[in-house]
This record gives structure tokens, sequence and C-alpha cells, in this order.
């Protein structure tokens, strides 16, 4: 959750000061170089159950992680107590001493310019309280209310405020800020049988229509009331959003990081320059997509985000990767370490990742037969080196003329989304889930009913 990157200098805080420090102290306990990353935390969390609130609480977290190098090798050590940074530093120096030299290890990212980014900080985010947190869960019951034969099941709103900071022995003195809410409601419809919905949206802004969201997951319950069964065959399946990014975060998107595919888990290894998807087809991972999930100036690391093109004309252009393992390939970082907060190590993933086409198009509306999936269930299940994948569908509907003709009340789909991706069409509408934005996409696959 960051904001324009800016110089630290002229900063205060205890997290700062803390942080300086610890890299202090870390180059006195014997780290040839040392990398210090802090974050502090603070937001509101309302978690509703069925009608009612279960609880409603907000809360605050900081903490530190330190990366320290000797002769090579790299420790690790993080703390939330800043009365310990000796220990923490000696920790860290100490796990790299026992860990051994690392011959590809090509040293910590220098300083570099980073440039400014938009849309990644509300104010009014900044200030929430669990009053308004509770407003903002009513809304999403009223939503759902305003559907007739409809209850809500779980949801929930969650609104905060980060701030992270990156010191190190070579040169990084950079903060950022940024903002993010999210909300979800599950409903249950009940008629001759029961049908369940979901519905959720994510932005760094302050979320304005809670009912919507409500109202959404009511309606997709009470629509998928009544499902058939469809017969085994081969169809054309559309996967909305939800759907298609399950299945890419756990598909194509690990193939993509350097780390797989120079561990041989990737099945895109050797494969740059070749073809993946039709020439209409464009992939790109952008860091500094104004008001991105995945926007910043830089990367867990404090290498300068960028936009990197993956598929142009659905060729391969590029893989993902931090500083490491880009040093092992000989090529420059992408700006794709990731850290999944203090107390953990940079790892590789996608920042932004968009999908368009030349050749958008309204994909319901030209589907003679076939079936659409609003989610699935079980995509963890995926092999992310070879591609294939065999999924439950949910909320899924049989589609006739270019209109949705009744709901299905199970189904499975499987595939591989390498060659999902050869015959790929793409939809003209787009939604971002998490740090993918992404269109309803249509591809030739098997369905088991």
């Amino acid at each position: 959750m960051r904001a324009g990157a800016k110089r630290i200098s002229g900063t205060s805080g205890d997290l700062l000061e803390a942080a300086r420090r610890l890299l202090d102290l870390a180059e006195r306990s014997g780290a040839e170089e040392a990398e210090v990353y802090g974050v502090s935390w603070r937001g509101i969390d309302v978690d509703l159950r069925k009608e009612k609130v279960e609880t409603a609480s907000q809360g605050f977290t900081q903490g530190l992680g330190l990366r320290a190098v000797v002769l090579g090798a790299v420790g690790f050590s993080s703390t939330s107590d800043f009365s310990r940074l000796k220990e923490t530093a000696e920790g860290a120096v100490r796990a790299a001493r026992v860990r051994g030299r690392d011959p590809d290890w090509k040293g910590l990212p220098a300083a570099m310019k980073i440039e400014a980014v938009q849309g990644t900080v509300d104010r009014s985010i900044m200030t929430i309280d669990p009053q308004d947190g509770l407003e903002l869960a009513r809304a999403l019951l009223e939503g759902c209310a305003a559907v007739s034969g409809v209850a809500p099941a779980s949801g929930g709103v969650a609104c905060g405020y980060t701030r992270e900071i990156l010191v190190s022995s070579q040169g990084l003195d950079l903060w950022e800020e940024g903002t993010a809410c999210q909300a979800a409601m599950e409903t249950v419809a009940r008629g001759d049988d029961v049908a369940t919905g979901y519905e959720f949206d994510n932005s760094r802004s302050l979320l304005q229509d809670l009912g919507r969201i409500g109202r959404r997951a009511a309606e997709m319950a009470r629509g998928s009331l009544g499902g058939g069964k469809v017969e085994t065959g081969s169809y054309d399946v559309l996967l909305k959003p939800v759907a298609f990014a399950e299945l890419l975060d756990n598909t194509l998107i690990p193939s993509l990081c350097a780390d797989n595919v120079q561990k041989g888990r990737s099945a895109l290894a050797g494969r740059l320059g070749e073809r993946l998807a039709g020439e209409d087809v464009q992939m790109v991972d952008d860091g500094l997509l104004s008001g991105g999930m995945g926007t910043s100036g830089f990367d867990g690391e404090g290498v300068a985000s960028r936009r990197n093109v993956i598929l142009e004309d659905g060729l391969l252009k590029t893989f993902l990767y931090d500083s490491y393992y880009a040093g092992k390939d000989g090529v420059q970082s992408t700006g794709n370490a990731l850290r999944p907060g203090y107390s953990g190590v940079p790892r590789i993933g996608v920042r932004n990742l968009l999908l368009r086409s030349a050749d958008s198009r309204d994909l319901l509306a030209e589907t003679g037969e076939g079936v659409l999936v609003n989610g699935v269930i079980g995509a963890h299940t995926a092999n992310p080196t070879s591609g294939d994948f065999s999924v439950e569908a949910r909320n899924s509907f049989l589609v006739r003329d270019g209109a949705l003709d009744r709901p299905i009340k199970s189904m499975m789909i499987a595939g591989n989304i390498f060659d999902i991706l050869k015959d790929l069409q793409v939809g003209e509408d787009h939604r971002a889930i998490g740090s993918v934005v992404i269109p309803t996409v249509k591809a030739r696959m098997k369905v088991i009913g």
C-alpha cells in the first residue's frame, strides 16, 4: 500500500529511528551489507456473521526486517520489539555465517531514481474508526436485504493505512505510504433448493457503494437457485474475472516468476520469444499503474517500479525478476520483489497484471452455446509447473444464443492454462481482482457434469 516514494530525510518517527539504529547495529555486528525494511499499519476490521456484527476492531502493528550479508551469505531476522534491536542484528549476522557463501549473490540493490505514483492514498481512510466501519458493514447488509429470499451468511469490511521504509548500506533511504479498503459478502438463498452467492470489491480509496456489493451477492445466490445438470463434454467456457484470476494465480503467474523458471518449476523455461497467445493479446505487469492495488514507486528491495511487457502480440517477452534471480540470469531486476510483511524476505510476484486485446468483444452476446463461470473452488490444486487444472465451478450458467439460459447445479472444468492461452478470446469488461486486472475470457475446455 504505497504512494509516491519519498526520501526519508526530514521525516520522523519511532519506526525510522529504529530502522536506522538496526542498520548501524548490523554493520557493527559484522555485516558487510545490510538492509532494513520497516512497516507500520493501522486500520479497522469489521466481521459479519449472518445479520450481526461478530467483531469490530481497530489495530496497529509495526516491525522491522533485517537482511545482513557476510561473505556473500544472507541472513535474516525480524522484530516488533524495538528494545531488542541488538539481538535482532546479531541474529541476522549469525544466520548469514551459518548459511555459508552463496556464489550467485551479486549484492543488495543500489539507490536509484524513484518515480512518483498516483492514486494510492485516500486521506479519509487514515482517520477511519470502528464506528465508520460499522456503517459500511450495515450498507452491505442493507444491500443484501433488498433482495427477497436471500440472507447474509458472512462478510466484512477492512480499511487500513500503511507506511513502509527501506534503508540500506547501499544508500537506500526511502519511504512510502498508502491506503486500502476491501469489502465482501457471502449470501444464501433458499427455495426448492439452496444456493450461495459471493461478491467483493477492493480499492485504494474508501469504497462508496457497499450496498451494491451486498445486493450483487444476494442476486447471485437467488439467480443460482433451481440449477440443473450439464452434460459432460467440450464447451466454450466464459470465465468471469474472479474465476480467471484464481486460475492465473495458481498456474500462469508462478510460471512467469524467474525463481521458478531457474529451478525447473515452470513450463516456460527456455521459451522467451515464443508465441503463447494470439497476435491480439497483450499482457503487462505495471508497478506504476495509477490507483493499482500493487502500485508503488519501488519494490520490496528498493528497485524502481516499472511497466514490464510480458506478452507482446502474443509473444513471451520477459520473466519477472527480483535482484537475486536477475543477477543469476545477467539481467536487470524488473522490480517484482514483494514483501509478505516485515517478518519475511522478499519474493517474486506480480504488481498489477493487465490483460488486453486489440480484438476485445462482448463474449456473452456472441456465444451460441456454452457455459459461464463466475468463480472456482480448488484452484490451489492446479499444477503450476504443467499448467494443468481441474476445479469446481461456482455460480455457473448455461449459455444459449448469447444469453444466460439457466443455472447449473454442479460441474467441474478442466484444462491447461497454456492451451487456453493459444485460443483465448478477451472480453470488453475489466475488473481489478487484487493485483490482477483482467476481463472476462472465453476458451474451449472440458466440462464435467
